[in-house]
């Protein structure tokens, strides 16, 4: 890996869609099977090599990033061979992140310390609750015990970036379990907590659960109260919130993701990864066998593309950076020129005198009350 000055930066995804149980709210394309583990590889391989060729060599990979699936259930050796792959072919920078997606129950303290020989550099553990019974709920595989145990580990084999899932809003979950899920998430060896709301998605286990009166979820205001509750909480922690889901100690925000919020390049390779390439969108094929017939055939497994439009670009350019660190208007103005900024200036001052934005010559970017208003205030405006 080498450091190369003056290069546009961008990040590339490996999606590993091997997992060993299927989470009844996931809606990642995920298999439980060991069957082709190996023929995967060999095709990963191949379109690293292939964009490698058709990829425009201006650039500087930051960020690699394996999620899934479970890449964690892979040995440590099939993860190094994919970095070993990446970085023969691409120009990656010697600071990149490395993060793997992690799933307590599929390490223990040997494979985590190969992993980080590998070249992980950081990690994200899928705790999702310290509380059993909403681990049962999930159809999780590990305990509350496990994942603090996972955790530790992490820790004690020098992963010193380590960040973890919490969902909320679960069916019977109150304020007070909530609180206590984040108190005890506070309190181990991580620098990153990412808080999502249960959504309920199309083709799920949990969306079946629904439809057949199985399971109620709680109620849209509820939501809006635990996820409150959350920015309230990490108001007064030593985490600062620099995305509308996410919360960080200071230098540890996630580069991969900054990428996609500051809408920047990224290349996803594997089964139905989606890649952003000079205003161009394309996604792989999901289904693994077609995604290997493919790649064995063209090189790639492009299941479609699309071209965004000046408005579609500009819309999310604006969605993005308001969820995130904020509008850089210099920036913004010379991409876009200032006639959407003079239209909506008369909101945004409202906006600030109501502090629900921090608006200067610089930036305009959301305080506390505005994230937790933020697709109101994006539909105001777009």
């Amino acid at each position: 890996m080498s450091t190369i000055n003056n290069l546009k930066e961008s990040a590339i995804y490996v999606h590993i869609p091997f997992c060993d149980h299927k989470c009844i709210y996931c809606d990642f394309y995920s298999i439980i099977t060991s069957d082709n583990i190996s023929s995967f590889l060999q095709s990963l391989k191949k379109e690293i090599k292939y964009y490698a060729e058709n990829y425009s060599p201006n650039r500087i990979t930051t960020s690699i990033f394996f999620g899934g699936g479970t890449p964690s259930l892979m040995q440590p050796e099939y993860l190094e061979e994919i970095i070993s792959s990446i970085a023969e072919n691409f120009n990656v920078s010697a600071e990149a992140e490395i993060t793997m997606e992690t799933n307590p129950g599929t390490v223990d303290k040997e494979k985590l310390r190969k992993f980080k020989t590998a070249g992980i550099n950081r990690i994200s553990i899928g705790v999702q609750s310290f509380n059993d019974d909403e681990l049962k709920f999930l159809t999780r595989i590990h305990n509350s015990k496990t994942a603090i145990e996972t955790l530790h580990i992490a820790s004690e084999v020098g992963f010193e970036n380590i960040s973890l899932d919490l969902i909320f809003n679960l069916p019977k979950q109150t304020k007070r379990m909530w609180l206590s899920n984040l108190k005890q998430a506070i309190q181990l060896p991580i620098k990153h907590i990412s808080t999502y709301s249960l959504t309920l998605e199309r083709g799920t286990i949990l969306n079946k659960m629904v439809l057949d009166g199985k399971v109620t979820l709680q109620d849209n205001d509820h939501d809006a109260d635990l996820y409150e509750t959350t920015l309230d909480f990490f108001e007064n922690s030593d985490f600062y919130q620099y995305e509308v889901s996410n919360f960080t100690k200071p230098g540890y925000e996630c580069k991969h993701n900054n990428v996609y919020w500051q809408y920047g390049e990224y290349l996803g390779l594997g089964t139905s990864a989606h890649s952003f390439v000079d205003g161009k969108r394309w996604w792989n094929y999901s289904s693994l066998k077609r995604y290997m017939n493919e790649i064995n055939t063209n090189g790639n497994a492009v299941a479609n593309y699309e071209e965004l439009s000046p408005e579609e670009f500009h819309n999310e350019y604006v969605m993005l950076a308001l969820r995130s660190s904020g509008i850089k208007l210099k920036k913004y103005k010379r991409t876009f020129g200032d006639n959407w900024f003079k239209k909506n200036y008369s909101y945004f001052k409202k906006l600030e005198n109501e502090n629900f934005i921090l608006l200067d010559d610089s930036n305009i970017k959301l305080t506390k009350q505005g994230y937790a208003v933020c697709d109101e205030i994006l539909q105001n405006i777009l």
